[in-house]
């Protein structure tokens, strides 16, 4: 069975329960990831569409950027694997790139709005 398609050929991975273990964890090392441009954490900027924790503790993370033409595209998603490859219990993470859907201003969460002086 194909996984289902974000965009053809852009696998789609289902999101872990956030009851796994790890969830919290990851998020908040995603949290420990900055923007270079945005002085706000890439979690709360919408950047990590899903995070999927397989039952052998291996993360997988799609992920976006605000522009395609973001200057750290190549290195982004390794920032975002060695921040959750530290955490203990972690075996092995996969970070994949997506521009689809594009990331858009409403994805941000209420606390980056607020940093960023939107609200």
């Amino acid at each position: 069975m194909s996984q289902p398609q974000i965009n053809e050929g852009e696998p789609l991975i289902a999101p872990s329960t956030v009851d796994h273990p790890l969830y919290e964890s990851v998020v908040e090392a995603c949290r420990s990831v900055y923007d270079p441009e945005i002085p706000v954490n890439i979690y709360d900027l919408g950047l990590i569409y899903t995070i999927a924790i397989d039952d052998t503790d291996a993360v997988r993370i799609m992920m976006t950027l605000t522009a395609p033409g973001c200057p750290v595209a190549g290195e982004m998603p390794g920032w975002v694997a060695d921040a959750v490859s530290a955490l203990p219990g972690v075996r092995q993470v996969d970070v994949d790139m997506t521009f689809q859907p594009p990331w858009g201003m409403e994805m941000m969460s209420d606390e980056a709005r607020l940093e960023l002086g939107f609200i």
